[in-house]
């Protein structure tokens, strides 16, 4: 456990430095995100804060386990395969690449990662055909890795969600709790500079391979035996996604252009600040971690009852501050 506090403590501090330097040569370059109609955000200010967070966790999760005698070949599959989203994403967030090749490649990490996990290791705990499992496993974790992206809109938000899965991972133990940990700490690091007023934006070359990594790693702790407190940590970032995705469906609207219509997008156009919406969010969070511990502790029926019931009442919550301005 020491190493894996020293290799998080480095990741922070790589983080927060790192993202120092990012701001300033994004400023440089003019690299900004300008405010347009569908914007949380109301000034010019720099995108491209995961060309710090994405390598400082891969370089401290690769010292760490270089230095705790090598990694396990899922952990080295989550490593490249974040390191070729970060390239791609940095690309796209420059140039804007069709949807086709980028989904494309998204689905290749996600293949690579499937294909290392031991063939014992069955996500769906044996209910499915090998074929199955995998087959649906890599789906949720392209919808997972999209859907990190998609929440990404708001000062915070994904710093908070990013600390809340990775210290969740590491109180539960298996091989992901010092990946979680890692990521946790480059989570809290980024939050230095993010928090309202944000500084910095992530941007896709830092939520996309966080979306990878926390996918993956959620993968392995459901393959460990724990798919009930796997699908609980994420609940909220997947309820709120999956809910407005479904609902721009319905209106046949064309869902992968930008939009401020997830339920925490609405609460900050309601008029609360970006900080009391995040604020939120880690409190549901942090329970969501207690409901997971329950669920992974044999309590199942339990855990799952408390998530949905707080994922219920966030989104509630989130869904009156849309209506207009707190008194």
């Amino acid at each position: 456990m020491i190493p894996a506090l020293a290799a998080a403590f480095a990741c922070f501090i790589l983080t927060v430095a790192g993202t120092r330097a990012a701001i300033a040569w994004l400023l440089h370059r003019r690299y900004l995100d300008h405010p347009n109609e569908r914007s949380s955000h109301s000034a010019p200010t720099p995108r491209g804060g995961g060309l710090a967070v994405t390598p400082a966790i891969l370089l401290c999760w690769a010292g760490w386990r270089l230095a705790t005698g090598g990694a396990a070949p899922l952990e080295w599959a989550l490593m490249a395969g974040a390191a070729l989203l970060m390239a791609l994403s940095w690309w796209d967030d420059r140039h804007t690449l069709a949807a086709g090749p980028r989904f494309a490649v998204h689905a290749l990490a996600v293949a690579a990662g499937l294909w290392v996990l031991p063939e014992g290791a069955l996500v769906f705990q044996g209910w499915l055909p090998v074929w199955a499992d995998r087959l649906l496993a890599g789906l949720g974790w392209l919808w997972f890795l999209n859907l990190t992206n998609f929440m990404d809109g708001i000062d915070g938000i994904t710093g908070v969600e990013t600390a809340a899965i990775g210290i969740g991972l590491l109180l539960l133990g298996g091989a992901g709790g010092g990946p979680g940990l890692i990521a946790a700490a480059a989570g809290l690091g980024f939050l230095v500079w993010n928090w309202h007023p944000a500084r910095i934006f992530l941007g896709d070359s830092g939520s996309i391979p966080l979306g990878f990594i926390l996918g993956g790693l959620l993968l392995q702790l459901a393959a460990e035996g724990h798919l009930a407190a796997a699908l609980i940590l994420p609940a909220y970032y997947v309820a709120d996604a999956t809910i407005t995705i479904t609902r721009r469906l319905l209106n046949r609207e064309k869902i992968w252009q930008a939009h401020r219509k997830h339920f925490y997008q609405r609460a900050v156009q309601g008029g609360r600040s970006h900080s009391q919406v995040t604020q939120a969010i880690l409190a549901g969070n942090a329970v969501l971690v207690l409901a997971a511990l329950m669920a992974a502790s044999g309590q199942v029926l339990a855990g799952a009852v408390t998530a949905l019931a707080v994922v219920a009442a966030l989104l509630a919550i989130l869904q009156v501050w849309s209506k207009g301005r707190p008194a």
